[in-house]
């Protein structure tokens, strides 16, 4: 008799967000559209953001306090999946990121999982796979297509990238889960290399995310800062649990990383050079602050909810669309209401130009890419190529088949 498959592991995903619900209302679209069967979602939002997702099924946690930290422990407490995925609110899921997340999980020496990172364009990688030292400096690590495991070593962990990870629910509570003088940066960095030698860490190619870097208190939508001050702070603390001894060492080293990108957005002519000033002397505040910092020792947390309260599942076909770009309005609605009738929509809108392609999930909850016939898409794709509409759609809709496709397949056009 062929054995029965092993039930999906019960998880839980947890999405911090503070001041930012249209980007939350986006990632929650995107959410509802994973294909995991055994998932509950746990938000943790400012009162816009609580608003902003009122009525969808989820554990919805009220704080409004600017420490992602803080933030991310009590969604954790109220989680009751045996593993708790990590998701920003700026960033949207493959529909199949979270069930290749969490298969590396049914290997009970693996403690927690790591995927790549897609920036705003849709098809550059914003982070690929690394490893993280007690200087808080990141160090590539090759690894192949699909599941890899790795062990880490004292002083050096595989790193877990914050808007695209998965930890064992108890293992992080034991832990004291993400520490709170970490208010923003290196929080995740932190609990790996607290985690190093309990456990192995499973980086999965394809679990992929988009993730945008929606405008925040810290930086413009473009990315430019508007304080560095939480970013010297956490660097900071997380010296001071790391490496007491290279704290000056560390400072320098930060010094000089800001100030050259501060005076590259300067020459490109993105700030003035009065803001540089003023930023880094936010660093020069900041360094003070984390080094200022009550340092306790984490303690186990506990579990204040143990009501597990999984998302409605539905099996969902991935709809294809196709047109030409004077065709887009009638393709919106068209995308619209195949979202309505329950499909995961790729909607590819082209152009008879050598346009470069963009690739987005849309706030009306389709995935949209746009670009010309004869434009690259990847940008090590040459920046022109002779081809005709049906050959650029049978590339494109092949690249993301792979990692969008959990129902069946149906095409069609506007």
């Amino acid at each position: 008799m062929t054995p029965l498959p092993a039930p999906p592991i019960p998880a839980s995903l947890i999405i911090v967000s503070r001041h930012r619900p249209e980007a939350l209302r986006r990632a929650v679209t995107a959410v509802r559209q994973l294909d995991y069967p055994a998932l509950e979602l746990v938000i943790v939002a400012d009162p816009a953001g609580c608003a902003a997702v009122a009525g969808q099924p989820a554990k919805i946690v009220p704080f409004d306090t600017p420490n992602i930290s803080a933030a991310r422990n009590l969604g954790l407490q109220v989680a009751a999946g045996e593993v708790v995925l990590f998701l920003d609110d700026d960033a949207v899921p493959e529909p199949t990121w979270a069930a290749r997340l969490l298969a590396p999980f049914a290997d009970a020496r693996v403690i927690a999982a790591t995927g790549f990172v897609r920036g705003r364009n849709g098809f550059s990688f914003q982070w690929l796979a690394s490893e993280v030292d007690a200087l808080a400096q990141d160090h590539p690590l090759a690894v192949p297509e699909g599941v890899s495991l790795h062990a880490g070593r004292p002083g050096r962990a595989v790193k877990t990238q914050g808007t695209n990870c998965a930890f064992r629910r108890d293992m992080l509570l034991a832990a004291g889960g993400f520490d709170p003088a970490l208010h923003f940066y290196l929080d995740e960095a932190d609990v790996n290399l607290r985690l190093v030698g309990q456990g192995l860490t499973a980086v999965v190619a394809d679990a992929q995310v988009h993730h945008g870097f929606a405008a925040s208190a810290r930086r413009r939508a473009d990315r430019v800062p508007l304080t560095l001050q939480e970013i010297a702070a956490s660097t900071a603390v997380f010296l001071r649990r790391h490496a007491p001894g290279a704290a000056a060492a560390g400072l320098a080293r930060l010094r000089g990383e800001q100030r050259a990108r501060l005076l590259r957005l300067m020459v490109e002519g993105r700030i003035e050079p009065g803001e540089v000033r003023r930023l880094l002397a936010g660093l020069e505040a900041g360094w003070r602050d984390g080094m200022a910092r009550a340092l306790p020792d984490l303690v186990p947390l506990s579990r204040v909810d143990r009501t597990f309260q999984p998302l409605p599942l539905t099996v969902r076909p991935h709809q294809v669309l196709a047109g030409r770009v004077w065709q887009a309005g009638r393709l919106a609605r068209v995308a619209r209401q195949a979202v309505a009738d329950g499909a995961v929509v790729t909607l590819f809108r082209f152009s008879p130009t050598a346009l470069r392609h963009r690739h987005r999930f849309h706030p009306d909850g389709y995935w949209e890419q746009v670009g010309g016939i004869f434009g690259a898409a990847d940008r090590a794709e040459p920046a022109f190529a002779l081809r005709t509409f049906a050959a650029c759609l049978g590339k494109e809709s092949a690249r993301w088949a792979k990692l969008r496709l959990s129902g069946p397949e149906v095409g069609g056009s506007a």
